[in-house]
């Protein structure tokens, strides 16, 4: 091959590299401005676990252990009581007294989802998992029966 062809070749290369670069140039950028703008997620996007309640206030959590058994890390503990039938905590016989979540081990594989019978625990969708110390990745009960509502916007998938 004779450096003049080779030399047409790199410059082909060269205004094809241009011509990528000039296309972007005139699309919409990407960059969304977080906190001001929401983030748009699809459907099916698994992030911060949510314990979920019945229209009636009841918890859902019958404190049946399967997501604990389903979870692959072990980044679940339940531990159920006995639900008082005066005063009851879920519809169930038993209710979680204690319900946990370690962020720092769970994979948010969704198996605990998959493995619930009443649907009490769902994958929500606030992605915002900062914190300062380790001990803010232990979802207690209370944060997870009572989750703040994520700057999102789910889109069609």
């Amino acid at each position: 091959m004779s450096s003049v062809s080779m030399v047409f070749k790199e410059i082909g290369a060269i205004v094809q590299a241009m011509g990528v670069t000039l296309h972007a140039l005139f699309q919409k950028p990407l960059t969304v401005q977080y906190p001001e703008e929401p983030v748009a997620v699809y459907p099916r996007f698994r992030a911060r676990h949510e314990l979920r309640r019945y229209e009636s206030g009841l918890e859902r959590c019958i404190g049946c252990m399967l997501c604990e058994a389903a979870c692959p890390t072990g980044a679940i503990h339940v531990e159920a009581a006995e639900n008082d039938p005066q005063h009851p905590t879920s519809p169930g016989e038993r209710y979680a007294s204690l319900y946990e979540v370690n962020l720092m081990r769970c994979v948010f594989c969704g198996d605990c989802e998959t493995a619930c019978p009443v649907e009490a625990i769902v994958l929500g969708h606030d992605f915002e998992l900062a914190v300062y110390n380790r001990d803010g990745f232990l979802l207690t009960k209370e944060q997870l029966l009572n989750p703040k509502t994520p700057n999102v916007v789910v889109r069609a998938e």
